[in-house]
């Protein structure tokens, strides 16, 4: 017969109260892990195109981008502005760009649009700035890269809510230590903390750079308890194209095919991947581009240079987005952070030497820079890919950034998060001004409403994400929802499936008098003409009049001033 033996009896009372202790702990655990306020994290690409990651078609090794995406959810119909600071200005805002400051960029205000509320060239004080709010509510704060937000003391980083930063106040920049700026002979400005910076460290290299500093930023408070939000801003793929040697020679020969055979490639790969129809027409491009066939052999050789150079750039991106995952993953925090990554608009694919003529770009990369073969990519060239490449980066869709036809304004974007179903598409139009709200309802805080820190603010105008992000809803906005859109004297405005945008017929790149002859209204039926091809203004005259009377409303509603003259951007 089995007897107790006091000693066994003690050993089986010991294990039990040690496995109690245990399960009781790891619920302890569990509840302060799950009352934790998430973190976030934005990581925001600088002209990058729709096509220019592996999960929307390209032909560039983008794993840890296509991971994050194949476990989150891909926005198929994520909307931007034009061009960069209006984007970023609603991206932290919630609110049309015409309201907070950036009507239009600095410095680029026609003599109509200067002095007037909503054209000052910053984010203006009109809103809570979303560093702002979530600092208030107990958030860690940093930036890292590209801010072109403001140049001074009261709208930099710093003074919107960021507790640590390091920014680039400019639009863009040269990607290695020395400096170069885009535009001017001086050095390009950069802040770190709200301080001026005279020089970058010897290795600089901006993708690497910005995102070992915000693991810096996020590792010196991690053990703090607090959540916190970081703005990983990158520079990439902006002009000029530059990447470090070693990563130039991977792409070495990837692009000698040519421009229209990669094009076709990824459209095929679009259509496989479930992210356009197997009917869709592509854009055909502009009248200038010259097919590939066309060029001579030292023209091809340069050409895929340059591609070489730029999908350097996108693999370097997606390395440090990789290297920022592991060290959240290696401390514990992965599961518990909010990323959302997007491009700020389209691929840049203007002639920039005749673009920004008046700014003298020629004169100055002959007095700055060498542009030799042998020196393309390096610290000390200056080079832009041109609107044939650009085409392959933004797919079916009409133009490029600068423009508010789709190639401008649609941009890539996803949102990776545990509690959202993994490998998820969702098809909804959605707007970068979706984005703050969404923030702050994964943090559980409430925008201040009427008032912030003693004066008026204007409320936001987007619309949180998440119930099409959890799969309880199909759409956000409405059928009736107006969405418009004006910049440099471009102008669009979406009502459910139809879109009618307003951009120059011809002589694009020249400066520009946006109410002459050569601009004109077009309308699209988006839901059977995704990539603008068939304009129905005259077959619809109906539903133009309605969409005229929807802009006149937009326009009144967001402060929007038609520019008198604007450079051809």
């Amino acid at each position: 017969m089995f007897t107790n033996h006091p000693n066994k009896i003690l050993y089986w009372q010991l294990l039990i109260f040690l496995a109690f202790s245990f399960l009781i702990g790891c619920a302890n655990d569990e509840a302060t892990s799950s009352s934790k306020k998430p973190n976030i994290l934005f990581i925001v690409a600088d002209d990058l195109g729709y096509t220019d990651l592996g999960g929307y078609g390209s032909e560039i090794a983008t794993p840890n981008l296509d991971a994050l995406a194949h476990n989150g959810v891909t926005l198929t119909n994520y909307y931007v502005a034009p061009t960069c600071s209006p984007t970023r200005a609603m991206l932290l805002s919630g609110i049309d760009n015409h309201l907070v400051g950036m009507g239009s960029m600095s410095g680029e205000q026609s003599d109509n649009q200067k002095n007037k509320i909503g054209y000052e060239g910053y984010l203006n004080f009109r809103i809570a700035a979303l560093p702002n709010v979530l600092k208030d509510n107990d958030y860690h704060t940093y930036m890292t890269g590209k801010w072109h937000l403001g140049y001074d003391d009261n709208t930099s980083p710093t003074a919107r809510g960021f507790e640590r930063s390091f920014s680039l106040l400019a639009g863009g920049a040269g990607h290695f230590s020395n400096m170069l700026s885009i535009l001017g002979t001086n050095k390009a400005p950069y802040r770190e903390d709200g301080k001026l910076i005279d020089s970058l460290p010897d290795d600089f290299y901006s993708t690497k750079f910005y995102t070992d500093k915000m693991i810096e930023y996020i590792d010196s408070n991690r053990n703090d308890g607090k959540p916190f939000f970081g703005y990983l801003s990158y520079t990439a793929v902006h002009w000029p194209l530059q990447a470090p040697q070693s990563s130039m020679d991977r792409q070495s020969g990837k692009y000698d095919e040519g421009y229209d055979v990669i094009y076709e490639r990824r459209l095929s790969n679009l259509k496989e991947l479930g992210l356009i129809d197997e009917e869709t027409r592509s854009f055909p491009g502009l009248s200038e581009d010259r097919p590939w066939e066309d060029l001579n052999e030292q023209e091809k050789k340069r050409s895929a240079k340059l591609m070489e150079i730029y999908a350097a750039m996108v693999s370097d991106m997606d390395h440090n987005v990789g290297k920022i995952v592991g060290y959240l993953e290696d401390i514990g925090e992965l599961d518990n952070t909010f990323i959302f990554f997007m491009s700020d608009n389209g691929a840049e694919g203007h002639p920039l030497d005749e673009t920004f003529e008046n700014y003298g770009i020629e004169q100055k990369i002959k007095t700055c820079c060498d542009n030799r073969f042998e020196n393309m990519g390096r610290p000390d060239s200056y080079l832009w890919y041109g609107s044939n490449w650009a085409r392959v980066s933004v797919g079916p869709w009409r133009r490029f950034k600068g423009f508010t036809s789709e190639g401008g304004i649609k941009a890539p974007a996803f949102v990776h998060f545990p509690k959202f179903h993994g490998g998820s598409i969702d098809n909804s139009f959605v707007t970068v001004k979706d984005v703050m709200p969404t923030i702050l309802e994964v943090a559980n805080i409430s925008h201040p409403g009427k008032v912030y820190k003693g004066r008026e603010i204007l409320p936001m105008q987007g619309l949180s994400m998440m119930p099409i992000l959890l799969g309880e809803s199909d759409y956000i906005h409405k059928e009736d929802h107006i969405e418009g859109w004006e910049l440099f004297g471009k102008t669009a405005l979406r009502k459910g499936s139809w879109k009618m945008i307003q951009e120059p017929k011809e002589d694009f790149f020249s400066w520009q008098t946006p109410l002459s002859d050569n601009y004109k209204w077009q309308l699209f039926n988006l839901t059977k003409d995704p990539t603008e091809l068939n304009d129905l203004a005259e077959a619809e005259s109906e539903k133009m009049q309605e969409m005229l009377d929807a802009w006149e409303q937009y326009k009144k509603e967001n402060g929007v001033i038609i520019p008198e003259n604007v450079m051809g951007f």
